[in-house]
């Protein structure tokens, strides 16, 4: 990868994907997700990241998600090697290094100016392809070939910024175009949704959150053969233990007002045929 000499220019609303690097690098708690890739591109990207004032809270949530979904990435390629993984909002992630298992197909989608900075870091091969698109833009679903192969759609850090009728009708698309994929995203609770936009690295980038659900079941029914295979919630994490203590105090005081709904969700839907 060759050293990038100019600035990061990005829409203020897509530089939530720098904070989202920085979580996992600069402020990432350590030994929790090891992340070369995403450390090189820090000696690539010319950015004054102290411009981000990312909460504990947030970095460590951050870092739970990606754990998480990384998980669930490396055990549907333990039931499909071969398979196909296409990222929705990929941002400035490294998944595709730290879970490559030699067979998958990857496919990392994000808006134009995002992935026009991505084709200067990370070149496309046979296995790797990058989308420009919007994800609420469901025209980039012809694009997609999985070529019978199962197919796994991630969404990290994304619904929560798309209003709930562009969260449907991407759900709906992804069913009818790709009858029995699997799909994996985290969601903020309602009442979550409605107060982080007071978080001040969120703020400072200008994008808005719109879309929180308390009743992950409900999804079942926005579409024909959903199916709810998991929900799981930070509080469960085993690396709880190894956060910030300030993390660890706040999720405790959570639980044990019963607020758990509160914290950032994560789901693994499965669509059936």
């Amino acid at each position: 990868m060759e050293k990038l000499r100019e600035k990061v220019l990005l829409r203020r609303e897509e530089e939530t994907l720098l904070i989202t690097l920085y979580a996992k690098t600069l402020a990432a708690p350590q030994g929790i997700l090891e992340d070369p890739a995403a450390w090189k591109l820090l000696d690539q990207i010319e950015y004054d990241f102290s411009k981000l004032r990312v909460p504990n809270g947030t970095r460590a949530t951050i870092v739970l998600r990606a754990k998480k979904i990384d998980s669930v990435v490396r055990g549907f390629l333990a039931r499909h090697p071969d398979g196909v993984v296409l990222h929705l909002g990929c941002g400035l992630d490294t998944r595709f290094n730290r879970v490559d298992n030699g067979l998958v197909t990857w496919v990392d989608l994000d808006l134009p100016a995002v992935i026009s900075l991505r084709q200067k870091l990370f070149p496309p091969t046979p296995r790797y392809q990058m989308l420009a698109a919007s994800a609420a833009d469901l025209n980039w679903t012809d694009q997609v070939q999985a070529g019978g192969k199962a197919l796994l759609v991630a969404a990290e850090g994304l619904f929560m910024y798309l209003h709930e009728a562009d969260v449907r009708g991407l759900i709906g698309k992804l069913c009818s175009a790709f009858p029995g994929c699997e799909l994996v995203f985290d969601a903020f609770s309602e009442l979550t949704a409605r107060r982080v936009g007071a978080n001040p690295a969120l703020k400072k980038t200008g994008a808005a959150v719109h879309w929180g659900i308390d009743d992950a079941l409900q999804i079942e029914s926005w579409a024909p053969g959903l199916r709810l295979e998991e929900e799981w919630y930070f509080s469960r994490s085993e690396d709880i233990a190894r956060m910030p203590f300030g993390f660890r105090l706040m999720n405790n005081l959570n639980l044990k007002a019963g607020l758990s709904k509160r914290l950032l969700l994560l789901k693994t839907v499965l669509l059936h045929r």
